[in-house]
């Protein structure tokens, strides 16, 4: 019996997601991001077609499939086809690599850079006001420590509910987040106000070191969806309208930029691999950076001589 070795020119769409998939388990990428890979697959399936050979994708096969997932998904805005084509992109690449598909381009929409919405100071100041402990429930408490703990680190929902209360060395002011997007352990610094506020609460929740540090009212471990959903009934509460958890981490993005604090460390704490990403939130509060520009603009500090010149 002959053994037919398949040209890499009759490569199927779906034989090439498949060799993705083997690819994407030796680089050890997480669930998270294996599930968006599949999703994204499905739309371009829907798409190109399944045993349709990767060699006939070109340019004008992203130009189509733009105006597809328009047409078809409703995705209207640059931000929601742009992360589409990011996946796709990242696809196209690796079969280039293994001689599948020809050199194509695929450049990502241009337009106006949207401004990411944030809490407000007065939002703020009603969130993370203190509940009466001896009259409020547990969860209720356990919430308004979460709020501050997000105002306070600009972590991520799912690296918050992984925190175990070894993680937390308050004597050392600082946390270890296990569980990140990257997948790299992470040590974040805490302020004095945050300290205290986990310090009181470490008392009430007890626990041993391997207990989760932000528990349900039975000492379970927090899913992600139960950590929005409270946080969603707390704002709603309290008269704010606003009820996303990853607003709060714009909210410390934008208030880091505002006083002044460099995007560097800014990249270290919120855990972007690229800096890339966090220039983003310079260019989305521009506006905020007007506010007091003459109190710290050198020229205004430096010129003292006020004296009007007269022409003669």
């Amino acid at each position: 019996m002959r053994i037919l070795m398949k040209s890499k020119a009759s490569i199927s769409l779906k034989e090439g997601f498949k060799e993705v998939l083997q690819f994407s388990v030796v680089k050890n990428l997480s669930k998270a991001t294996l599930k968006n890979y599949r999703k994204n697959y499905e739309y371009f399936e829907k798409f190109y077609g399944s045993e349709r050979l990767l060699s006939e994708i070109n340019d004008n096969t992203i130009r189509d499939y733009i105006i597809f997932l328009k047409e078809n998904f409703q995705l209207q805005s640059i931000e929601s086809v742009n992360t589409c084509l990011r996946y796709l992109r990242a696809m196209v690449n690796y079969w280039i690599e293994l001689g599948y598909v020809k050199r194509v381009k695929i450049r990502m929409l241009k337009g106006d850079v949207k401004i990411k919405d944030a809490y407000t100071d007065d939002e703020l100041k009603i969130l993370l006001k203190k509940p009466n402990i001896k009259k409020c429930s547990f969860p209720e408490y356990r919430t308004w420590v979460v709020i501050n703990f997000f105002v306070g680190t600009g972590c991520r929902v799912r690296t918050l509910v992984n925190i175990k209360i070894q993680d937390i060395d308050l004597d050392n002011a600082v946390i270890k987040y296990s569980v990140t997007k990257n997948r790299k352990h992470q040590i974040v610094p805490i302020s004095k106000t945050l300290i205290k506020i986990l310090d009181e609460y470490l008392k009430y929740r007890k626990g041993t070191q391997e207990d989760y540090a932000f528990c349900s009212e039975t000492g379970t471990k927090l899913l992600e969806t139960s950590v929005s959903h409270s946080v969603a009934k707390y704002n709603r509460k309290r008269g704010v309208s606003k009820t996303s958890v990853h607003l709060f981490r714009h909210t410390f993005a934008k208030g880091w930029i505002l006083a002044g604090g460099d995007i560097f460390r800014l990249q270290k704490i919120l855990g972007h691999s690229s800096i890339e990403i966090v220039k983003e939130y310079v260019n989305m509060f521009t506006d905020d950076l007007k506010q007091n520009f003459d109190q710290y603009n050198p020229l205004e500090k430096v010129t003292t001589d006020k004296k009007t010149i007269k022409i003669k």
